[in-house]
């Protein structure tokens, strides 16, 4: 529970308000407490009447994860603007969480402090990368995590025709839909957080990987096409450093899990199923598609008016494009075909391994990848003067089998209360049991900060977020009268992105253009307080105004909340 008093308790309880990746990375138990704030708001239960889901009782768990998944892809787009939430800098940041993790260890393992991803997936300098470049070098975003009111709201902006959110919004509002509308147990649900990346690992069938607003199964997983390529990058190349569940979480750098050990190793072993496939010629053709430098050192034959014709595999692949039929299916003689004849060759490419070749070599015999004699069997089927076989053998081995740097099983061991609710249960009643939870499990407690109903949540944490990090809505007023941010305020549509008894913080308000007369009231004692930080800034509210008093003059705003602050109606800060 929060304790006023305990200056890490009140950090960890703003932070489940801002929900900025940073934040996340330091308190990993925000990111399931984000989860089970989206699960509580009404927004995703009112998808179950969309005429999109109706019938979903009838398909499959399978089908049920693919009709949601299509819902997402048309609603919500990714975003990763650094404008959106504002900047702030690694000293302040630094200075904030000295207390909470060593700052060589959050340079090591967190993208804004100086981790850089590997050579291979950071070929560039991440700063520009993330636009980053154009400021001084000690300047980061805060790039916070939203809501699924947050992201909804984004249509609200301009230049965005539906919803939209980064990474780790996405993992979690996939993780609430998959449980709300597709009937998924939470129990196999995953969130798994890297430096650079936020993905889920659904545990059905062979296993199914959530990709930004993608939904991505085994097989798709080593086609070796470019949106498999993206999904690939953050488990090839990164340290996962959370792994979060509704039995607990562990983090990497963190000695203590609240997971416990036994559904880690459980989940430990199903990603690394999903994570490895047999070597077949099918996975070859994968993996030529996916490395294209190697395509030129291949070509294909063809049997064309009765007589055989041969194309570089490069210029075969490049079909794919605009078929659904691919090299190394059972559509590839048609895919063939359809290339017209003038395409061809009479004979074969010199210095080029004919592919058909090594298809008859998989066909005639079983292949192991884990037996030496067969590695070196396939090695001399590979033999070119266009590679190094040796090199060619080892990606094709390490395509196929990827080792994820997981968090490491040496933790103690310490699980707390798992998050026992069930798809089939009511909104309401899951609401109750979480409430009925909050005193023994600090996540559901959590939630329901992160979820922003501030007649069940501490006013000082959601104060501190208010005041100390909403830098946008700030320098929006900047240079402007306060009685001018009022009126500007005041012009804005006057309803919020939440319902009840749920608010809004200042930069919602701002980047939304709307929000109740209470948010408005925030929103400019947000700037009032930044802009005179000597001076005392005073809110007070009764159901029907709510007041902003400082340097002596009074600013109103009508409202429709019956939200009481702290100590009676009115507070200051």
């Amino acid at each position: 529970m929060f304790n006023p008093d305990d200056p890490r308790s009140l950090e960890k309880y703003s932070s489940a308000v801002t929900l900025s990746d940073m934040e996340l990375f330091i308190f990993p138990e925000l990111m399931y407490a984000l989860v089970l704030a989206n699960i509580m708001s009404p927004c995703i239960w009112r998808w179950r009447d969309d005429p999109w889901f109706s019938g979903m009782q009838k398909l499959s768990p399978y089908r049920r994860i693919l009709r949601t998944k299509q819902y997402l892809m048309d609603n919500f787009a990714f975003n990763l603007d650094l404008d959106t939430w504002g900047l702030t800098t690694k000293e302040r940041e630094l200075d904030r969480f000295r207390d909470c993790i060593a700052p060589g260890v959050l340079a090591r393992s967190n993208a804004l402090f100086g981790y850089g991803g590997d050579k291979f997936y950071f070929d560039m300098d991440i700063r520009r990368h993330f636009g980053l470049d154009k400021y001084d070098g000690d300047v980061i975003p805060y790039w916070k995590t939203e809501t699924v009111e947050a992201m909804q709201a984004f249509r609200h902006k301009p230049g965005y025709p539906a919803g939209a959110g980064e990474c780790v919004s996405l993992a979690a509002l996939y993780a609430a839909a998959l449980f709300i509308v597709a009937g998924v147990p939470l129990d196999d649900i995953y969130l798994m957080a890297t430096p650079l990346h936020s993905q889920n690992f659904i545990d059905i069938n062979d296993g199914l990987l959530t990709n930004n607003r993608r939904i991505v199964t085994k097989t798709m997983f080593f086609n070796g096409t470019e949106i498999s390529a993206k999904a690939r990058r953050a488990l090839e190349n990164e340290q996962v450093t959370v792994v979060a569940h509704c039995s607990g979480c562990i983090h990497s750098m963190y000695e203590r899990s609240s997971m416990p050990e036994a559904v880690f190793r459980t989940f430990a072993g199903r990603l690394r199923g999903y994570l490895k496939t047999s070597i077949t010629f099918e996975t070859l053709a994968n993996f030529l598609r996916h490395n294209k430098k190697l395509q030129r050192c291949f070509q294909l034959a063809h049997a064309c008016c009765g007589k055989p014709r041969y194309i570089e595999a490069e210029k075969a692949f490049q079909y794919e494009h605009s078929s659904a039929m691919r090299i190394g299916e059972r559509s590839q003689t048609r895919l063939l075909h359809e290339i017209d004849e003038d395409e061809f060759y009479p004979g074969p490419l010199p210095g080029r391994i004919v592919l058909d070749e090594i298809e008859a070599f998989f066909r005639d015999q079983p292949f192991a990848a884990d037996a030496e004699a067969d590695r070196a069997r396939l090695r001399e089927r590979l033999s070119s003067c266009c590679f190094n076989a040796d090199e060619v053998m080892a990606d094709l081995l390490a395509f196929c089998a990827i080792e994820p740097r997981l968090p490491s099983d040496r933790k103690i061991w310490d699980p707390g209360p798992c998050i026992r609710i069930s798809p089939a249960s009511s909104r309401d009643e899951i609401i109750a049991t979480l409430e009925s939870e909050r005193s023994r499990n600090p996540v559901a407690d959590l939630a329901f900060q992160a979820w922003r109903d501030m007649q069940r949540s501490a006013w000082k944490p959601f104060l501190k977020a208010a005041l100390e990090r909403n830098p946008v809505s700030t320098s929006a007023f900047e240079g402007m009268e306060l009685a001018d941010a009022v009126e500007c305020l005041r012009r804005m549509e006057n309803v919020s992105i939440y319902e009840g008894t749920r608010m809004a913080q200042p930069d919602e308000v701002w980047n939304f253009q709307r929000g109740d007369g209470l948010e408005k009231a925030l929103c400019l004692m947000n700037t009032a307080r930044n802009r005179y930080p000597q001076d005392s800034v005073r809110l007070e509210a009764d159901g029907h105004s709510a007041r902003v008093s400082v340097r002596g003059r009074d600013y109103r705003f009508a409202t429709g909340r019956l939200i009481p602050p702290p100590g009676g109606h009115d507070f200051s800060w």
